[in-house]
């Protein structure tokens, strides 16, 4: 259901009264799901994004949609969320679909693309621009219809046991990283590795990774990674607007009544905005901490960023040539992302240039 559809029947919903609500809700059954996280409750944004979706969902529900949410490895280890919710494990799953990047490159888009779109864009481009249709179709193969489900914003590059200074630096290292980022990457000398979260900080600490991508300064403190790999790197170029997505089978949607559906539409794009809000009211202060406790700010080289920049390229184009899935969402998301380019460099960079430079 599109929002705008969902937003005119609250609104005459809203004009019968207070008590129509709990008397609809009342006429329709009690339908209880479970919800499979990709992510453990000590990362209270990433995990807490689906609280809050299931707490609205009951809201506007009158308690009739009970969704109940469970940490990554509760049910099903943290990257196997499409195929819990493919399979019927459970009804729905909340996840960072590049995670799934092994099974179609494809599935990044829904999440992030090296050198990509950033938080605003990626919501505009979903939400107004057609990749939600772009998107669904080919999640129609899964048997899974996908929602949004929050963003991190630009996300760090990651921490790093010594400088990285030129390209030479990064030949041998095995770090771990997105799966997409890791196969840019490789023919600059890198060795990636995937880590689920809870898996990443002693993989660090025993010496078997020799530097590690999160996400945000208020995460990656949780992690604890400056007490091992002091040299705090930006941008993770690999993350402009790292999107997350909220999964339901579609046997299942199928079954909701009408008004369900609503609701998981309208709380879905709440709790969206808000795992957002929430990146950048605290990301300020959790920088600042990890300075004070010893983390060293670096930035990537212009000599870096080019090669990487190049190396995306040649593997985005590299996978559109034999991949007719991605090329298709490719080609849009690539047209989108210029226009939106061209107009953020207008007025919203020349703004942020300025304040930037204010004390």
């Amino acid at each position: 259901m599109e929002r705008r559809s969902f937003l005119k029947k609250a609104a005459v919903g809203a004009s019968v009264g207070a008590v129509a609500a709990p008397v609809l809700a009342q006429s329709q059954p009690t339908i209880n799901w479970r919800l499979a996280s990709s992510f453990p409750k000590s990362l209270d944004t990433l995990y807490g994004t689906a609280e809050v979706f299931s707490k609205r969902v009951a809201q506007l529900t009158g308690g009739k949609l009970n969704i109940r949410v469970f940490a990554g490895g509760e049910i099903v280890p943290p990257l196997q969320v499409v195929d819990a919710v493919q399979n019927g494990t459970v009804e729905m799953g909340h996840t960072a679909p590049y995670y799934y990047f092994g099974k179609d490159a494809t599935f990044a888009f829904d999440c992030a693309v090296p050198f990509g779109m950033n938080s605003r864009q990626q919501t505009a481009w979903f939400d107004q621009g057609g990749g939600r249709d772009l998107m669904r179709e080919f999640y129609k193969d899964y048997g899974i219809i996908n929602f949004l489900g929050g963003n991190t914003g630009a996300q760090m590059g990651g921490w790093f046991r010594k400088e990285i200074k030129t390209l030479n630096d990064i030949k041998g290292l095995k770090m771990r990283i997105s799966a997409f980022a890791g196969k840019v990457m490789q023919p600059l000398g890198l060795v990636p590795q995937q880590l689920a979260g809870a898996d990443i900080y002693p993989a660090l600490e025993k010496g078997a990774l020799d530097a590690v991508e999160w996400t945000t300064p208020y995460d990656d403190e949780k992690l604890g990674f400056y007490k091992v790999a002091p040299f705090y790197y930006a941008p993770g170029w690999w993350e402009a607007g790292a999107q997350l997505s909220f999964y339901v089978g579609i046997k299942e949607w199928e079954k909701l009544p009408k008004d369900f559906q609503y609701a998981i539409e309208a709380a879905s794009f709440e709790a969206h905005v808000s795992m957002q809000a929430e990146y950048d009211a605290k990301n300020p202060a959790a920088l600042a901490r990890l300075i004070k406790n010893g983390a060293k700010l670096r930035f990537f080289s212009k000599e870096i960023m080019e090669a990487s920049y190049k190396a995306a390229v040649t593997t985005m184009n590299d996978e559109a040539a034999k991949n007719a899935k991605f090329k298709k969402v490719y080609d849009h998301y690539s047209r989108f992302q210029r226009d939106q380019n061209q107009w953020f460099s207008v007025a919203e960079l020349q703004m942020q240039n300025f304040m930037s430079s204010r004390k």
